[in-house]
C-alpha cells in the first residue's frame, strides 16, 4: 500500500492554481507555482467557449456533492476534471485511470479495498471542514430568533 499525498483546496486556491495555468500557458517549459494532487469539493468544472471558438474560458461552479481533481504533479502541466464521488477522484490523481477504464492491474474495486484507510482520512477531514459552516449558520439562526 502507498500512501497518497492528496490535499483538500479552497476554490480561493483553485482559482489560483487556474490563474497561474493560463498566465503560464505560453511559456515553452513552464514552472507551476503548486505542483501535486488536490481535490476542490462542492464544486464543479464548466468551459465556455467564446469568440468563435477561438479562446476557452474554464470557470468553477458551486455544486454539493460534485468534486474536482487538480493534478499538476509534474509542476509543468496541471490536469483538471469533475468526479461524483470523491474516491473516484483519488483513484484517478493516484493511478490516472476513470474508474470505468478496464486495467490487468488495477480495478477501481481493487484499489478501494486497499486504499480504504486513506479514503477514509480525507473524508474525515472533509467532514471537519464542513462542521464550522454548519457551526456558524445554526449560531446565526439562534440570534435571530431571539
Amino acid at each position: 500500500m502507498s500512501d497518497i499525498n492528496i490535499k483538500l483546496i479552497t476554490a480561493d486556491q483553485a482559482m489560483k492554481m487556474l490563474r497561474d495555468r493560463h498566465a503560464k500557458r505560453n511559456e515553452r517549459f513552464p514552472e507551476l507555482i503548486t505542483p501535486g494532487s488536490y481535490i476542490l469539493p462542492d464544486y464543479y468544472l464548466t468551459r465556455k467557449r467564446e469568440a468563435f471558438k477561438i479562446r476557452r474560458h474554464t470557470f468553477l461552479k458551486k455544486k454539493s456533492r460534485s468534486y474536482v481533481a487538480f493534478d499538476s504533479e509534474n509542476g509543468q502541466t496541471l490536469w483538471l476534471r469533475n468526479f461524483n464521488s470523491l474516491s473516484e477522484a483519488m483513484f484517478w490523481l493516484n493511478t490516472g485511470l476513470k474508474p470505468a477504464d478496464s486495467d490487468s492491474n488495477n480495478s477501481f474495486a481493487k484499489w478501494k479495498e486497499n486504499h480504504a484507510d486513506e479514503i477514509n482520512t480525507l473524508k474525515d477531514q472533509l467532514r471537519a471542514l464542513s462542521k464550522p459552516k454548519k457551526k456558524d449558520i445554526t449560531k446565526a439562526t439562534k440570534a435571530k430568533a431571539k
